[in-house]
């Protein structure tokens, strides 16, 4: 079912006007005479939009709007007026319309654009609470977040990047917070209130890929039966995340690089040029200056995408964060699970803070909720089931070299050999994680 609008007018031709052109538009549309009516349904029935004239004789279309505040503080208001009361639409914006609309109208299409921007910012709105909310459940609070002195540093250069336009490049292991970060910038630039959307990759074959970032016209390939938008017009006035970049092949690094300096392109299958605003932000695991010698990444993208770049560190490089992570995950895994947590033991602090962690973020999460679930209330050694290595020494992708092999066989060992898990609680890609077993030889 479409929206429900009511329109509220003392000329009846108007009502009728108003609601001819609704309805054909796909609305479902009521009318109410006078302001009191208008009062009336709107405290019986549930609508989306009010339209009100301006002046009406027992009540006007300023004092229906307050009225209907106090009964529906989330309905929508659009007034009508003369052109020549300008002043009183501003006065009825300053007490909750959302827009309004001079009479005598230019043409249906007027009307017509005002509803569908209203309700489209209204839906708009309630897509960023909600996804303020999910973010509040699922991250840490940024006081958290940027804890210790090398996330001061990231936390300096997402507050000077935020409120640009600039496209920014996140690079650092696998689990250490990437997606995070390009949300804060999200969250603290001007498109706050537009779409952010996320694209991950590596998990894209290279046509569906191309489909996903671009969309498709109907009948472009097997399987296309409907003609679909791709991310980049998702999030048009909004931010596109490019998480792993480095997984793009060459072929479709190419029509990236025409978007970034076109801001246009097409469909697969299509022929008309979509011009989109778009600010970028990628992330990746890889050396990309490698991956160019090495003949997988172009140069003239890899300059494009690397304009103001951010170096996220490992947690083994961030100890003084490890302590206050744990303990925000075992509170986050016990609420509402019915299990308590009353804290770490000394020795389950110990081996936290010893651990090298080559998952990183990711892989503490998981070894967090792993033993909130074995443990009854406080959380000790044997409860983490973290093996300690001899000798630390990193690697660039994260995990430390000199146990990477026997973590690698641990992990697989745990999860009956899915090779998709694994990588989840390593916080490595499965492609990495493929990478390395065939290099280890590991059975």
């Amino acid at each position: 079912m479409g929206h429900r609008i009511l329109i509220v007018d003392d000329d009846g031709a108007m009502r009728s006007f108003l609601s001819t052109i609704l309805r054909d538009d796909g609305y479902v549309v009521e009318d109410a005479k006078n302001g009191r009516e208008g009062l009336a349904k709107v405290e019986s029935s549930d609508f989306d939009l009010v339209i009100t004239d301006l002046r009406m004789p027992d009540m006007s279309g300023i004092d229906l709007i307050r009225s209907g505040h106090e009964k529906r503080p989330d309905l929508l208001w659009v007034i009508i007026t003369a052109y020549g009361s300008i002043g009183n639409a501003v006065e009825a914006m300053k007490v909750g319309a959302s827009d309004y609309l001079t009479k005598p109208l230019q043409s249906p299409d007027e009307l017509r654009h005002v509803v569908k921007r209203v309700l489209r910012e209204s839906e708009a709105q309630k897509r960023i609470a909600i996804m303020s909310e999910e973010l509040g459940k699922q991250y840490p609070p940024p006081e958290m977040i940027f804890m210790g002195e090398k996330m001061k540093e990231i936390h300096r250069l997402v507050e000077e990047v935020a409120p640009t336009t600039s496209t920014v490049l996140v690079t650092g292991p696998s689990g250490t917070g990437k997606e995070l970060i390009a949300r804060v910038i999200h969250q603290m630039s001007p498109r706050r209130t537009r779409p952010f959307i996320s694209v991950h990759c590596a998990a894209l074959s290279e046509t569906l890929l191309e489909s996903e970032l671009f969309g498709h016209e109907r009948g472009a390939f097997t399987g296309a039966v409907a003609t679909r938008k791709g991310r980049f017009e998702m999030a048009d006035q909004g931010t596109l995340f490019l998480d792993e970049v480095g997984e793009i092949p060459l072929s479709t690094q190419v029509k990236l690089l025409r978007v970034i300096q076109e801001r246009e392109f097409e469909r697969v299958g299509g022929s008309r040029l979509i011009s989109v605003d778009v600010r970028i932000i990628t992330s990746t695991n890889r050396d990309l200056k490698t991956e160019i010698e090495a003949g997988g990444f172009r140069e003239d993208l890899f300059y494009r995408l690397n304009v103001f770049p951010i170096a996220m560190p490992a947690l083994n490089q961030r100890g003084e964060a490890i302590i206050p992570l744990a303990e925000y995950f075992a509170r986050k895994f016990t609420s509402g699970s019915g299990k308590k947590f009353t804290g770490f033991t000394s020795e389950a602090r110990s081996v936290l803070k010893q651990y090298p962690w080559p998952g990183n973020i990711r892989e503490l999460q998981n070894i967090i909720e792993r033993a909130v679930i074995l443990s009854s209330g406080e959380i000790d050694k044997s409860h983490l089931n973290l093996e300690l290595p001899e000798h630390e020494k990193g690697s660039t992708d994260g995990l430390l070299s000199s146990t990477e092999r026997a973590t690698i066989e641990k992990t697989l060992r745990e999860v009956g050999g899915n090779r998709k898990r694994a990588a989840q609680i390593l916080g490595i890609s499965l492609r990495t994680l493929q990478y390395r077993i065939k290099e280890y030889d590991i059975k």
